[in-house]
């Protein structure tokens, strides 16, 4: 939010002085997207900013209000626009690839941890990005030798029970999957990691903030700042199909040092080198 805010605020808009903003929270259960569309729908708002998981319902339930959205996948492919540079529609937005970087996660990970084969995947079964992620990250993983085995989880109480299978499997390294609803419980996430000694590699840096080895991605944070700016564009008069989907390039290395030391995994010189941050 601070991210969108300072978007908006880059194009003449300030919540509170000329601008109101209706805030709906899914709490990490995507089956209530639709009704809180629905609502927002009825509302006639100006314009949905939303990740693409609430982009999805949004584009089914309304062909006239703006929709401006951030994506971790290809946005053509699951259907959100005719096409990056001309999306056409009601709809535009944000997409950083980092489902597409899976190769990458795994190529710095098994950098760190050296001689890993046996490689945990944790994934939100329920998120649209999985099943691409999955494919990406299993001809990755052949690629290096490694074998993978996928836990699922989409609550609370799964999460604790994919650790606990992990605890009697002990992979070499856990790999874990792109999900809002993984970020939202990413303290539980790094703490079940760091118990279990399991290095970690995760897509955003709120998690190697929140105590997770490393992680390596978009900049969740450029990103709603650029929706925050589309989203005052279309304030200001522009059409969503004028706007093509901005695609960033932005992509970080961010390394938990201290994390690190409780794995006893010293860091290699070449990664410091790469990393964008290096948490002490």
């Amino acid at each position: 939010m601070r991210g969108f805010r300072q978007g908006l605020k880059e194009t003449g808009f300030v919540e509170g002085e000329n601008v109101a903003i209706e805030y709906r929270w899914a709490e990490g259960q995507i089956e209530r997207l639709p009704t809180l569309v629905a609502d927002l729908v009825r509302r006639r708002v100006a314009v949905i900013a939303t990740p693409a998981s609430g982009a999805i319902p949004a584009k089914a339930a309304t062909t006239t209000i703006p929709i401006v959205f951030v994506s971790n996948q290809d946005p053509v492919t699951i259907g959100l626009v005719a096409s990056i540079a001309r999306p056409g529609g009601n709809l535009t937005g944000i997409s950083f690839v980092s489902a597409e970087l899976s190769a990458k996660r795994l190529e710095l990970l098994r950098t760190l941890v050296l001689g890993a084969t046996r490689l945990a995947v944790l994934v939100n079964p329920a998120d649209s990005a999985t099943e691409n992620m999955l494919k990406d990250l299993e001809t990755a993983a052949r690629a290096l030798g490694m074998q993978i085995q996928v836990f699922n989880a989409s609550t609370k109480g799964e999460i604790d029970a994919a650790f606990v299978n992990m605890g009697r499997e002990r992979p070499d390294a856990l790999f874990v999957g792109l999900s809002a609803f993984l970020t939202g419980r990413r303290l539980q996430l790094a703490h079940w990691a760091i118990r279990l000694a399991i290095p970690a590699t995760f897509g955003d840096r709120q998690y190697a903030e929140a105590g997770g080895l490393m992680s390596y991605g978009g900049n969740l944070i450029d990103a709603y700042r650029q929706v925050g700016v589309y989203t005052g564009r279309i304030l200001n008069g522009t059409k969503p199909a004028d706007l093509p989907v901005v695609q960033t390039s932005k992509f970080e290395l961010v390394i938990n040092a201290q994390t690190a030391k409780m794995l006893g995994l010293p860091i290699p010189d070449k990664l410091l080198a790469l990393a964008d941050e290096v948490i002490e």
